[in-house]
């Protein structure tokens, strides 16, 4: 049976993102990727390599000026149709203040909104 294309309703927005990042997974293999999309709960990477679903991560994400370290998990998986690139959905783990609002910041000036809040979907309103 084919899959119907539908659309996707996502609770809190994404934003295309650029930015480098560095996986280690629990054995200490260290992953390179690149970030494309962020939300408030999870990113989008780009990598090489496949990381396997429900791998559990430590990610950082450096824009060129500030850095973010936080802790995730693989939840899907796309194959990169041949050239060699797989796409992931991390979702975040338990963040703390610091990760909050390193994150936070970036979503509000991809918003274009940079003083102020993000109502319902910013870490202001999200508890950990």
């Amino acid at each position: 049976m084919a899959e119907g294309h539908y659309a996707v309703e996502r609770t809190n927005p994404r934003f295309s993102f650029f930015a480098d990042a560095e996986v280690t997974l629990r054995d200490g293999t260290g992953v390179h990727a690149q970030l494309a999309e962020l939300s408030s709960r999870g990113c989008y990477i780009d990598a090489l390599e496949p990381i396997p679903i429900r791998t559990k991560l430590r990610l950082s994400i450096c824009d060129g000026t500030n850095t973010c370290e936080l802790h995730g998990k693989v939840l899907y998986m796309h194959s990169g149709g041949g050239f060699g690139i797989f796409g992931m959905g991390v979702l975040f783990e338990e963040m703390g203040a610091e990760q909050h609002s390193s994150i936070d910041a970036w979503l509000r000036k991809l918003a274009g909104r940079p003083g102020k809040d993000l109502g319902k979907n910013s870490f202001s309103q999200i508890k950990g």
